[in-house]
């Protein structure tokens, strides 16, 4: 009996040594491909208890990943007075060495220098071919963790790198500075942003994990350029280089079942009962464009990759379409010349619109003009109007369905601007000259007259005068020696073109000038 149990005891400890110190959850090891990039904060707000414990979240948090090429990579920044990247991605490919690598770290100690770590993020560490080097065309993830205490100017830069493709996750051990952190989340809030004591950060290990690991999900499946009618469908080709294909089902979501999301394994699509629509993709397909949709409508689609040599996943992604706006929702008028104006509108549906009808008058009541023009053009050029004159457009589409949309802006055609015809200088002794010109249009606003020396080292200073529309010439004293004048027509809207004439000054008058 000893015997018996003293080997059940032996046999005990072997297999408690042999067993791992950690186990991986099932299903997660192989399921993931793309870069995360750690930054924790380790400035002099944080404790070396604190420190240690937020590394033993991320060897927990990171222990399930197969790592390397076409697998997940890690980085890791620290936070301090200069912030500093203890490993970038290329560095780990075995979980042996990231875990040890994680156990001698060391706290900066210092300011909390976020704004400089960011920076170093961006350029060296999470730009596509920056020095570090994120994968190109895969998925990138920022993970924040802080005490929350003064973090700094951090919303700018955080939405750079938001505006770059990252996905941007925070654990905050503190609870300050809450709606800082609330604005540098990547959505949704809920599974992206964490608040935690430094003791119980396991707790939320699992989820965080499971959030992560929807960005950077291998086998997914996305919808894409979603309209009010169609929406595209993208997916990783697995099958590349297999024989098969794929078979593609979508139909729209019973009310009350409408849900949102994409990625993981999924069924056919539940219709409710109403017909749902099957495609066949080839094996070297990575998107579909689902068309005749509903509009504002929301539909879930369903992947399942069929191949003789390997069994995979189905994968399945809800959307909502987006509500129809009939065209034309906006019209504009641009290239306004004297006699023509360019009307243009959108947005542009060719399959839904069988033509545009426009219509144009003078205001305030001018004849009535009308085209037809074809259902794939969106814009015209308007001629042979009256210048200086506003004119209403009215662009009407004509719908498929039988509907009729109109929609209305007003243009207006420039001023005919003609330039001075005549000029004409009398010199009036030794420093006065006449200057006589001829009307050169109805409806002028008045003159312009300008004059200035150009004998002199340092130039004169210029003089000028406004006349009545109805002048036609004016005498000018006083002129510096070889003074150029200048006359121009002044319209409603602009200064016509002017004709200049230099005043030469000798002992007997004469008269001179330019004609056009």
């Amino acid at each position: 009996m000893d015997s018996h149990i003293l080997r059940w005891m032996i046999m005990c400890l072997l297999l408690r040594q042999s067993a791992p110190q950690h186990s991986a959850p099932e299903g997660v090891l192989n399921c993931c491909e793309g870069d995360i990039l750690f930054l924790v904060d380790s400035s002099g707000s944080i404790s070396s208890y604190e420190h240690s414990r937020m590394l033993s979240f991320l060897s927990e948090l990171l222990l399930p990943f197969s790592l390397g090429e076409d697998q997940v990579r890690v980085g890791l920044l620290q936070v301090g007075t200069k912030p500093r990247l203890e490993f970038g991605f290329d560095r780990h490919k075995t979980q042996s060495g990231l875990q040890e690598n994680l156990k001698n770290i060391k706290p900066l100690r210092g300011d909390t220098n976020t704004v400089e770590a960011l920076k170093l993020a961006k350029d060296w560490v999470l730009g596509p071919g920056a020095a570090d080097g994120a994968q190109v065309g895969l998925p990138r993830v920022l993970v924040w963790l802080t005490d929350g205490v003064d973090p700094g100017d951090v919303i700018g830069p955080m939405a750079e790198l938001r505006d770059k493709g990252v996905a941007v996750l925070v654990v905050s051990t503190g609870h300050t500075n809450y709606q800082v952190l609330l604005q540098v989340v990547t959505p949704p809030l809920e599974d992206h942003l964490h608040f935690v004591d430094i003791d119980d950060m396991s707790i939320i290990t699992e989820d965080f994990r499971n959030a992560i690991i929807e960005i950077i999900r291998a086998e997914r499946m996305h919808a894409r350029d979603i309209s009010a009618n169609s929406a595209t469908l993208q997916w990783r080709p697995v099958l590349s280089g297999l024989p098969g294909y794929y078979e593609i089902r979508f139909g729209q979501v019973p009310t009350g079942v409408a849900g949102s999301g994409s990625g993981g394994s999924g069924t056919s699509p539940s219709t409710g009962g109403s017909q749902y629509q099957r495609l066949i993709e080839p094996a070297d397909s990575s998107s579909v464009r689902l068309t005749g949709l509903k509009p504002d409508t929301t539909y879930t689609a369903t992947l399942t990759p069929e191949s003789n040599e390997q069994a995979f996943n189905t994968l399945s992604v809800t959307f909502t379409t987006k509500q129809e706006i009939l065209s034309p929702s906006d019209v504009s008028v641009s290239e306004s010349g004297q006699t023509s104006v360019r009307v243009s509108w959108g947005p542009l549906q060719p399959e839904a619109i069988k033509g545009y009808y426009i219509e144009y008058s003078a205001l305030p009541r001018g004849k009535l003009h009308t085209v037809t023009v074809d259902r794939t053009q969106n814009s015209i050029l308007l001629k042979d109007l009256e210048p200086d004159t506003t004119y209403l457009v009215t662009v009407t589409a004509r719908h498929a369905s039988g509907k009729e949309k109109s929609m209305s802006v007003k243009a207006c055609t420039q001023e005919v601007i003609p330039a001075l015809a005549d000029l004409q200088l009398t010199t009036m002794g030794s420093d006065s000259v006449q200057v006589d010109w001829k009307s050169s249009k109805d409806g002028l606003r008045g003159y312009r007259v300008t004059w200035e020396g150009e004998q002199s080292s340092v130039p004169s200073q210029r003089s000028f005068l406004y006349l009545p529309p109805d002048s036609l010439s004016t005498r000018l004293t006083h002129l510096p020696p070889l003074a150029r004048v200048c006359v121009s027509p002044i319209y409603r809207t602009a200064q016509g073109e002017g004709l200049c004439c230099t005043a030469q000054f000798h002992s007997d008058a004469i008269t001179y000038g330019y004609q056009s």
